[in-house]
């Protein structure tokens, strides 16, 4: 018999850990494809070279690993016609680039990127990227993006001695959220006709101008500050266009904004606020909630939560202050009231009002968080939560991971201080939801003082009345193509009331089981007919059938 072949391998580096790999290099001889090499915390003096691979490198959970390429006439890292993913970080470099790729699919997160003569981080005609909650410094250049598409967002770029971003060959990035200073040159060089759009960034601190613009370029720069820099806060030359939209400039070369004749560039005093979205997908997927049976409270809940989200986005286009919100929720109640399904919602939710890049969904319980052996479980956690990036992860019972619970020491606890590193460090990636019994959330909340204040919201579902079940049933049945006796509504509401008050009592859980008795009474009365059902016979589900499922 064939051995089915696992692909995704973790492989572990640690000098010093029997049954790991001495250095990276060692583990990406042996890793296949699609690997993740994790690394414990110390320097690695190496540099690495990737061709046509697809490799994930990221620190352990907790560990400060640094990839140092300090003398060497290469690059750090260099990778080629591949996939290549960092996370947690520290690469440097000395004179030449810490991170190099061509033609390659880059993912940097909350990694920290240096060089001393040559850039930090080059992209090159790739197809998509993306430097994700990063800081670049000491470089010559902090980033070049040439001939590529993808994101720089929430970084910091700083103690540059020339250029602090460089976005040139018709690349049209996003540039979002970012944090550039300290610049010997201009803090963003856009050139050789690209289109990036630069959103809600500071920039300050450069000796030439914030914003410069050249070679038949048009950005679109929007929410942009721009402070104390020697040259002007943006520079159109001829031939250039874009828009200049909800920018402030202070303590800047004058004039501000300087557009040379010949460019075409519309400046905008204020960013106009988006426009309430009405008949797309978010009205379609509240409408959804809408329709679930029961849960009036549930429903003004995330009605609320929308609306406060919504809100905030047209306050931050407006250039208003906007709060935090935590996208943590906590779902008390008992099983079959529907939070697996208002969870799904919810991702997709999020992911309408640009929350969440995809509003995916993955489900999880203790065992697919809690491992065999004292660091196991922080691994297990890890690799689920980070699957999980930009979606929502919904842990069912979570109470079972807390000390209280019982269940297996603290392997489960290990799993609850995994979790509060990791929302800290991807706090704006991903939405969590634990759910659970309404007693046992609130001991969950105990096993660690982090997790009260980052799940700040319960949304309570209550048991569905006899009446609410009635209607679910009702649905179910016409979802399978059957037709319910109106005379069968009685014994069913009989039914419901008689087990409602129950201490196993699982809510829809109990109407999926009892349609299933009903289809199975229907089979049984069919079979005895002696002859082939008429097609309404066997789409009809009488009283009998009911009272027949229900004893």
């Amino acid at each position: 018999m064939a051995i089915p072949v696992t692909t995704g391998r973790v492989l572990t580096v640690a000098a010093d850990r029997p049954g790991a790999y001495p250095t990276i290099g060692a583990a990406l001889l042996e890793a296949p494809d699609g690997s993740t090499v994790a690394i414990a915390g110390g320097t690695y003096a190496e540099t690495l070279e990737l061709n046509g691979r697809s490799i994930t490198l990221q620190a352990e959970a907790g560990a400060t690993v640094v990839l140092d390429g300090d003398g060497a006439d290469w690059p750090t890292l260099r990778a080629v016609d591949g996939d290549l993913t960092l996370r947690r970080l520290e690469v440097r470099a000395g004179d030449n680039l810490a991170v190099s790729v061509d033609r390659t699919v880059l993912t940097v997160e909350q990694c920290t990127v240096s060089s001393r003569t040559r850039p930090a981080v080059s992209v090159h005609a790739s197809s998509t990227f993306s430097v994700d909650r990063c800081t670049v410094k000491g470089a010559e250049t902090g980033i070049v993006v040439e001939g590529a598409s993808g994101r720089i967002i929430d970084t910091v770029v700083t103690e540059i001695t020339g250029d602090g971003i460089v976005v040139a060959l018709g690349s049209d990035p996003l540039i979002r959220g970012c944090t550039i200073g300290v610049c010997g040159g201009r803090g963003v060089y856009v050139y050789q006709y690209s289109r990036p759009e630069v959103t809600d960034t500071q920039i300050s601190s450069t000796g030439a101008e914030g914003v410069a613009v050249a070679h038949g370029s048009t950005p679109t720069i929007r929410r942009v500050t721009v402070h104390d820099t020697r040259g002007a806060a943006f520079t159109f030359a001829p031939g250039c266009g874009g828009t200049v939209e909800g920018c402030r400039t202070d303590n800047t070369g004058q004039p501000a904004i300087s557009i040379a004749a010949g460019a075409t560039v519309e400046v905008i005093e204020r960013a106009a606020a988006r426009p309430a979205e009405t008949g797309g997908p978010l009205d379609e997927l509240l409408g959804t909630l809408d329709e679930m049976v029961g849960l009036p409270g549930v429903k003004a809940e995330v009605h609320a939560l929308v609306d406060e989200i919504q809100v905030n986005e047209w306050r931050r286009t407006a250039g208003l202050t906007v709060g935090g919100v935590s996208h943590h929720l906590i779902f008390a109640g008992a099983p079959g009231t529907g939070k697996t399904t208002v969870a799904r919602l919810y991702g997709k939710l999020l992911k309408a009002l640009g929350v969440l890049p995809h509003g995916g969904f993955t489900e999880v319980s203790r065992r697919d968080l809690v491992g065999q052996y004292i660091g196991h479980t922080a691994e297990k956690t890890a690799q689920v939560f980070e699957k999980s990036l930009g979606g929502v992860l919904f842990i069912d019972e979570a109470y079972t991971l807390s000390r209280s619970a019982g269940n297996g020491g603290d392997f489960g606890q290990e799993a609850i201080d995994a979790l509060v590193k990791l929302m800290e460090d991807h706090r704006d990636e991903i939405a969590i939801i634990v759910a659970g019994y309404t007693t046992e959330m609130n001991d969950f909340l105990d096993a660690n003082p982090g997790l009260a204040s980052r799940f700040s919201k319960t949304i309570e579902f209550e048991n569905y009345s006899a009446e609410e079940l009635l209607l679910i049933t009702d649905r179910m049945v016409t979802s399978g193509d059957y037709l319910l006796d109106p005379a069968a509504g009685p014994p069913l509401t009989a039914y419901f009331d008689r087990i409602a008050h129950g201490i196993n009592f699982g809510n829809a859980r109990e109407a999926r089981r009892l349609v299933e008795a009903i289809r199975k009474a229907q089979s049984q009365r069919l079979r005895q007919l002696g002859r082939m059902p008429t097609t309404e016979e066997l789409r009809h589900l009488t009283a009998a059938d009911v009272i027949t499922a229900a004893t």
